[in-house]
């Protein structure tokens, strides 16, 4: 399967991914074929790309490191508290800890899986799908920094509620499609003030975990908010967390931006490595992404072009790849299977875009 734009959608494609709601409830069933109706409620919806069935790529070879039940429960509890604190009740903290041990037992069982999927979300959905991705993705590179139990436990809830502050900010500002004034940033910018403020107050809530929404936007140069902290000056936790954070934003779609590709957000993050994240978190945090995931289309230096269709836990950014066209992207009548963490002479030369692959797919 592979993740496609709304606007690429053709009528009869087969959905790859049953797409959710945050409230639990079914947009799309995996399975069902697609019509005029069902890609303009997807657009109204404000979901932009979703997973479709490919010819090329078995769906079943493709595992998620978290199951969908556990990851649709855990939005949805999000979901649930973020609206009770916008009320004036008191966070469910014991339903939090529940979350988040569900999530740390899936991702030790998971382990020797790396991340293949971004997760499709509506825009109104953002904060609670980011929230759960984000804890998801932090607990990977607790458990890569060989953190104990209690260790992932605090990084899990302060990950899951790193953003727990905006649920004070004026949802007419979190929602903007354009750039914000500056009155409206200085704004955003207390969220991690008011997240703090609000967790401490919970007496089964650890400090550090309190921390770590206080701190989840402060920069490894110190250029960041809301105390300019540097260096080993930021908790641990939160220099993992801030990782996550940029990485899932970039995934995401958003009003003012279609998403980045794994392997964009990958290179950006790097990028950002020694500047505004701290190296050994990012290194720690890019050793379980699949830099080239599952379904994504390589052309390779050989001149040869293939679909990915598994990847080495151990070599992240070398896949096993199925050749299906030769030089000059011609159609093989045989296809083969190369894995490229044993052929170092053989590299990636292009990741295909959603157009280019269109193209092939109509003249294989």
């Amino acid at each position: 399967m592979r993740r496609i734009a709304i606007h690429n959608l053709a009528t009869n494609m087969i959905v790859a991914r049953t797409v959710y709601a945050s409230d639990g409830r079914i947009l799309l069933h995996e399975g069902i074929a697609l019509n005029k109706d069902y890609i303009k409620r997807l657009g109204d919806l404000g979901i932009i790309s979703i997973y479709i069935r490919d010819k090329f790529v078995e769906d079943d070879n493709i595992k998620d490191v978290v199951s969908e039940k556990i990851r649709v429960e855990t939005i949805q509890a999000i979901r649930d508290n973020f609206y009770e604190l916008e009320k004036g009740r008191r966070l469910n903290t014991k339903r939090i800890h529940t979350l988040v041990n569900n999530l740390i037992d899936e991702l030790l069982i998971n382990s020797n899986l790396l991340v293949n999927l971004a997760d499709i979300r509506s825009f109104d959905d953002y904060t609670f799908a980011h929230s759960v991705n984000v804890a998801i993705l932090s607990i990977m590179t607790g458990i890569t920094m060989q953190y104990n139990e209690l260790q992932l436990k605090e990084l899990g809830i302060g990950a899951l509620l790193h953003d727990l502050g905006k649920t004070k900010i004026d949802v007419n500002i979190l929602n903007k499609p354009d750039d914000l004034n500056k009155e409206e940033f200085e704004e955003i910018k207390r969220h991690p003030q008011y997240g703090f403020d609000m967790l401490r107050k919970h007496d089964d809530i650890s400090l550090l975990s309190a921390h770590i929404a206080f701190q989840h936007h402060e920069r490894w140069d110190g250029h960041g908010y809301p105390r300019q902290l540097s260096g080993e000056k930021i908790l641990e936790y939160a220099r993992i967390v801030a990782v996550a954070d940029v990485y899932d934003a970039l995934l995401a779609d958003r009003p003012y931006r279609p998403s980045y590709s794994i392997n964009q957000a990958s290179t950006i993050v790097k990028r950002m490595a020694g500047t505004f994240l701290d190296v050994n978190c990012v290194d720690a945090f890019l050793s379980n992404i699949a830099i080239f995931p599952i379904g994504s289309f390589l052309e390779l230096n050989t001149g040869e072009t293939g679909v990915v269709v598994d990847v080495n836990k151990e070599m992240p950014s070398r896949p096993i790849v199925k050749i299906i066209y030769g030089k000059d992207r011609h159609p093989l009548f045989k296809s083969h299977e190369i894995d490229l963490s044993k052929l170092s002479t053989i590299t990636v030369k292009k990741v295909l875009t959603g157009q280019e692959i269109s193209l092939l797919s109509n003249e294989f």
